[in-house]
């Protein structure tokens, strides 16, 4: 039986390792290997496989966790370790698997070893397989202690000529300055940052950001945790190089040699996975210190004589700050209003010499300096218009530091919005223009046949115009809802294109189906809408463009589809992603003159009419 090996070499404690009694040899239980398959997302072969210890089956001791707790202290959990690595190095002798060895090891075992050259190379190179094929992996089971000094260390393992990997990275000790001080050849990512991938996207982005650091540092990132099929599929279009877990296999003391049939069929798969999409409110990074404009200050006790000038001699300067000897704020002068007040007869008698506390606005608005254009974009809600023409105060610790401007804040506000707009709609929360082009980019450059689908919907301004905003609002909110319901969130991409238009890209291949359904709801659910007088009569009375009386069809919904096929996607690869949009107004606009209120045109027919 595996397990069996000469004896534990004599123990000697690594400089600061606490003493401890070593559990005698006998008192083991017996020991064995079981082996979980990595595969590589970009090929569908096998990476390698970690070894994983066990006790005896259908005994307490059959799960790594009960034998562990068996060995307590110090030296006993080392020689636990040890002797688990050589039993997955007897047990991978004769199994004749292809790939690498993954071994797990704890930093407090990883420090023993690497004390001595003889020790670590009894421990693991004597079993007759090449150092190459050997990758340690780094638990966390136990803290690091100093990085530099544990990364120091573990160069022994380079010069050897094996490879290391940090395991259950974003989870526990394994943090940022390892990764910094390690450079290891792999990443293993906790599997809590993986599960559900494909339905959030933020443990997608911090997906990405580890494989930008991993790239930087030469390395490669393996995703843990693989459970369902579209969580394959999103790491493998992310570029990740192996991927383990239930789906891809479970732990085997004799596993297969080649990846299962699901996964081959998963990571073959021309179809693209659609990467859950962020909700950018654009608010995040625009701060009060971004709309600074320094801007000179007056005492309480100033005359608005004093004040003036300081306007006449700085045409730019807007306002004026109103501010204490220690730097607190009081109030604010807005240049326009003082001015007007100037303007009227004898003012300036009257009020000149006077001290301009009394004609400054004692009610200013007043942020600090890292308050969010969220924050200040309440002001904007409120009644108090003034704020808006004087301006504002920007603080940093209570104490004065510049202006900003109410013009400078609604664009900063409205620019923000309409970048933000870009990538989601802020009506129906749908993807926007730039999320949309990206999914087309993946499509192309995966060489993937998809259908470009046009929705738009007809006679939907003379019902808002004749129901109000609100209403018209809640219809595209139901429009929306209905194309996401009858889309496989795995396989298509939803967008809102903006106002009544949408886009929807298939990779379905039961699309035709999906989008009559799509229609024949809307078509119903939009009917319900209108009043009954209205509905009796099949439509509604309005005006057209002309000011004309004209009679109007409920709103109904029209689905241009344009067919994208193998030589279609060699033709974009060639023309652009650009021409998809071009082509698919193309087929909304025969959709709308449709009886079935849609229309499939192949792109290919389309290409030659459109624009170089």
């Amino acid at each position: 039986m595996p397990g069996h090996h000469a004896a534990l070499p004599p123990f000697h404690l690594a400089p600061g390792m606490p003493a401890g009694s070593a559990v005698p040899r006998a008192q083991l239980p017996p020991l064995h290997a079981v082996f979980q398959p990595i595969v590589q997302a970009g090929n569908a072969e096998l990476l390698g496989y970690e070894a994983l210890v066990r006790g005896p089956a259908g005994s307490p001791y059959a799960l790594p966790e009960a034998l562990f707790r068996l060995a307590q202290g110090v030296e006993n959990t080392v020689a636990l370790e040890i002797e688990a690595a050589r039993t997955a190095l007897a047990a991978w002798r004769g199994l004749e698997l292809p790939g690498k060895l993954f071994l797990n090891f704890s930093p407090m075992t990883l420090r023993y070893l690497l004390a001595d050259r003889e020790r670590l190379s009894a421990a693991l190179l004597r079993a007759g397989i090449a150092p190459s094929r050997l990758v340690v992996e780094v638990t966390e089971q136990t803290p690091i202690g100093d990085a530099a000094s544990f990364g120091a260390a573990m160069l022994l393992l380079r010069e050897l000529g094996m490879q290391y990997a940090l395991d259950d990275f974003g989870s526990g000790h394994a943090n940022l300055d390892l990764l910094a001080h390690l450079s290891p050849q792999f990443v293993k990512i906790d599997k809590s940052l993986v599960r559900g991938i494909a339905s959030c996207s933020r443990r997608l982005e911090i997906l990405r950001a580890v494989m930008r650091m991993m790239s930087a540092f030469g390395g490669r990132v393996i995703a843990e945790g693989i459970e369902h099929e579209e969580e394959l599929a999103v790491v493998r279009d992310l570029g990740v190089t192996g991927a383990q877990g239930y789906y891809i296999g479970r732990p085997s003391a004799h596993p297969d040699t080649q990846a299962a049939p699901q996964v081959r069929r998963t990571l073959a798969s021309r179809h693209i996975a659609v990467f859950p999409q962020v909700v950018r409110s654009g608010w995040s990074g625009m701060t009060a210190g971004r709309l600074l404009r320094p801007a000179p200050t007056v005492s309480p006790a100033a005359s608005n004589d004093a004040v003036l000038r300081m306007f006449q001699d700085q045409p730019e300067l807007h306002a004026v700050a109103v501010v204490h000897d220690d730097g607190r704020p009081l109030a604010i002068i807005g240049r326009q209003g003082f001015i007007d007040r100037y303007a009227a007869p004898f003012h300036r008698e009257l009020y000149g010499k006077k001290a301009c506390i009394a004609m400054a606005n004692r009610e200013p608005a007043c942020f600090e300096r890292r308050a969010t254009l969220e924050e200040m974009a309440q002001i904007l809600a409120g009644e108090n218009t003034r704020s808006l023409a004087d301006g504002f105060l920007i603080t940093e610790q209570g104490r004065y530091i510049g202006l900003g401007t109410g013009a400078d804040l609604i664009r900063a506000i409205t620019e923000v919005r309409m970048e933000a707009a870009r990538y989601a709609n802020p009506l129906t929360f749908l993807p926007g223009n730039i999320p949309l082009n990206q999914h087309i980019e993946r499509l192309i450059d995966a060489a993937s046949e998809f259908r470009a689908c046009y929705v738009d919907l007809n006679h939907f301004k003379p019902f808002n115009d004749k129901y109000g905003y609100w209403k018209g609002d809640e219809m595209l909110k139901g429009a929306a809802a209905i194309l996401a319901e009858v889309c496989d969130p795995a396989r298509d991409f939803l967008g809102h294109v903006g106002g009544d238009d949408f886009l929807v890209l298939f990779q379905s291949s039961d699309w035709p189906a999906r989008m009559h359904e799509a229609i024949r709801r809307f078509n119903d659910a939009a009917l319900a809408m209108y009043a009954p007088g209205d509905r009796a009569a099949g439509g509604m009375q309005g005006e057209d463009r002309h000011g004309l009386p004209v009679f109007f069809p409920p709103v109904s919904m029209a689905a241009g589809v344009v067919c994208v096929s193998g030589e279609g996607v060699a033709a974009l690869q060639r023309l652009g992603s650009r021409h998809i949009g071009a082509a698919a107004a193309a087929a909304k606009r025969e959709a709308k003159r449709s009886a079935t209120g849609m229309a499939v045109l192949d792109f290919l027919l389309l290409a030659a009419a459109l624009p170089a």
